[in-house]
Order: structure tokens, then sequence, then C-alpha cells
């Protein structure tokens, strides 16, 4: 399974008139096939490692499952014809992974599975409207009583940042991290080339962990937040998702409706809050 990053040779040009050939490192992006019971669900592109967790985050994603408990084993399927890179004639590549749910687990319906392929950068979110997120979750993040400083909030970018060691070598993952939103205690941390997929990532630690839900959190992501970044954290139980970057239109509005604290631009000591700003503590300016 090392393949998170590969090696290929690049030719440096810069308007100097230099010219250098040498190797960069590159994050590998790779499909991985999600089984459930032998039956084909969905196709990610995703950078390998912590695939386990990658699965399970994306059944709560689904709503197939929504605890630990439900969630039973996973196992890599190999042989020829079950992936691998593109044009290459290898066996087991560990680009096929087959979940087993605990027994009375009910698997995916055929009307909601999805077999089908999506890309790294934009995994198609099977929700089709905020009311299908708040009918699917388990979870009621408008009931989490959580509460984080925002002093606490400013310094969780520099944190994550300072644990992306994959993207220290190649300048190419995404990364999401889940915090403790009253100590700022970093809880899990997880790279990927999708952002969709970090996130399933870390909510698929918590589930091998049995944590959910995941009150009392902070999910905090490097880019953007989007709808299906919102929807993931809904489905979590996570309260407070932090980016970044900009929100999307529709992420706010999920946000809104489901009580979950959407905050964006959060860079050096200022923030922009979307959504549920109750759950941020600004600390009273000192008078002299």
């Amino acid at each position: 399974m090392g393949r998170i990053t590969a090696r290929r040779p690049v030719v440096r040009i810069s308007l100097d008139g230099g010219e250098t050939r040498r190797a960069d490192t590159l994050a590998v992006e790779e499909p991985l096939e999600i089984r459930v019971g032998g039956t084909s669900l969905a196709v990610t592109m995703r950078t390998p490692g912590n695939d386990v967790e990658l699965a399970a985050g994306f059944l709560v994603s689904e709503g197939v499952i929504s605890h630990g408990g439900e969630f039973r084993s996973a196992i890599h399927c190999g042989g020829p014809g079950t992936g691998g890179t593109v044009g290459s004639a290898e066996g087991n590549t560990y680009n096929v992974l087959d979940v087993s749910l605990a027994p009375g687990v009910p698997p995916p319906s055929p009307e909601t599975a999805r077999a089908f392929y999506t890309t790294s950068s934009c995994g198609l979110c099977g929700k089709a409207s905020i009311d299908a997120v708040e009918t699917v979750s388990s979870y009621d993040v408008k009931a989490d009583a959580a509460i984080v400083d925002a002093a606490t909030l400013v310094m969780l970018p520099e944190s994550l940042r300072a644990h992306q060691t994959v993207f220290d070598k190649t300048g190419g993952l995404h990364a999401a991290a889940l915090f403790d939103a009253q100590s700022g205690e970093l809880l899990v941390v997880r790279e990927d080339v999708g952002r969709h997929n970090a996130v399933d990532k870390v909510v698929g630690w918590a589930v091998l962990e049995d944590r959910l839900p995941l009150q009392g959190t902070v999910l905090q992501v490097s880019g953007r937040a989007s709808f299906e970044l919102a929807q993931k954290a809904v489905m979590a139980g996570i309260p407070i998702l932090a980016a970044v970057s900009a929100p999307s239109s529709l992420a706010v509005e999920l946000a809104e409706a489901s009580g979950l604290t959407l905050v964006g631009f959060l860079r050096g000591e200022t923030m922009n809050v979307y959504a549920h700003a109750h759950r941020i503590r600004v600390a009273a300016p000192v008078t002299a």
C-alpha cells in the first residue's frame, strides 16, 4: 500500500532560459471501488491509504450506517480485473474494498446505490436536497451545545497545515482534521487528493473508534466548504465546520436549516461566520 506518492520526471523551465530535468513527487490518484456484501456501491478516485476509513465514512455520509456498531469489517479484494493503475495489467492492487455490515443492518437499497464513477475533485452527493439530508441524518446538530473560543478557532488552520505531511512533498492534497471544540485538541487528520475523501476518512476514523455522533467537535478543512462537506458534517453529528476558503450558497442554506455552525475564510485572526454564530465565543475587548 505504499502508493501515496509517486516519482515522475519533470522538465523545469524558467524565463531566464534555464532548463533543468529532475524527478518530482506527485500525489497518487487511483480508483477505489466500494462494495457492500459483494455488491458494488460506488467508485471514487482517491489517494490510497486509510481505505477502510474512507469506506466507513462514505457509508455514514450516504445514510447506510450511523455508528460504529453497524460496521462489521472490510477486506481488500484481489485478482485480475479488480482495478489498479489505468492501463496496467497488475493483479491485486488494493483498489476494491468489500464491506460487511453488522448482522441486522440492511444493505443499501438498489434505488440509492451509487454504482457509478465519481471524480476526486467532486464526489457527487447521494442526497439531492437539503430536505433529504435532514430526513436521513440520525443526529440533531441543532441540539449540540458546543462552544468554541474564537481564539482557539483561529489556530486550527495552522495546526492542520502542520500535519499535512504528504502535501509538503507534493503540494497536491486536500486535508481535513477533527478538533475538540473546548480544548482545541487535534483528534485526527487525513489527507487525500479529493476533499470529500479526506472528510470521509476523518468520519470513518470516528466510525472505527465508535465515536459517532461527533458532538462537541470542529471539522477543519483546507479548502472551500461545499454543500457536500456540510452534508457530511451533519450526517456525522459534527456541530461546527470551518474552512479556510469560501462556502457555497447551498452549504450555507444547509447549515442554517440543520443547525450547523459554518465558518469560512478562516485566515489569520479573522473569519466569516455564515450560520449559527452563537457557538463561537469572542473574548471581551481589554479596556484601559
